[in-house]
């Protein structure tokens, strides 16, 4: 039998269930604090947008949503949606997943790359200066 996800406690259904108060109360401090002081005007029409598309979604359709507010934290209803959050750049689909839940949505959008150290430019150091430029 696989494992069945829990998150403290509460398997995904009870989650699902719960209202948004009973839900704020297990989460970690960081994230109960930020819900307690309310949501941001960018969280709550990223949250209006959701349940707008769930509410349209049709039978094996894919809802993409897209987003600026990276602080947004994941929640339970949010569950099976692919959200785009931009990164400064472009936007970065996030598929979200029950292990996702209580995350910021900004941890799964990363905001720079890894640097690949190429040839050294022109000026670069004293050594370059004899480098042919092809």
């Amino acid at each position: 039998m696989p494992k069945q996800y829990t998150y403290r406690g509460h398997n995904l259904q009870q989650l699902q269930a719960m209202s948004m108060d009973e839900f704020i109360l297990i989460l970690p401090s960081r994230q109960r604090r930020s819900l307690q002081r309310g949501l941001t005007q960018e969280q709550r029409i990223l949250l209006e947008n959701i349940r707008k598309t769930k509410q349209t979604q049709q039978e094996g359709q894919k809802t993409v949503v897209k987003t600026h507010a990276r602080d947004a934290i994941i929640l339970p209803e949010m569950i099976g949606i692919t959200i785009l959050v931009h990164n400064g750049k472009q936007f970065t689909p996030v598929e979200i997943s029950p292990e996702m839940i209580g995350h910021y949505l900004g941890e799964f959008a990363i905001t720079n790359k890894t640097v690949k150290h190429g040839s050294p430019g022109i000026g670069a150091s004293r050594s370059s200066m004899y480098v042919p430029l092809k």
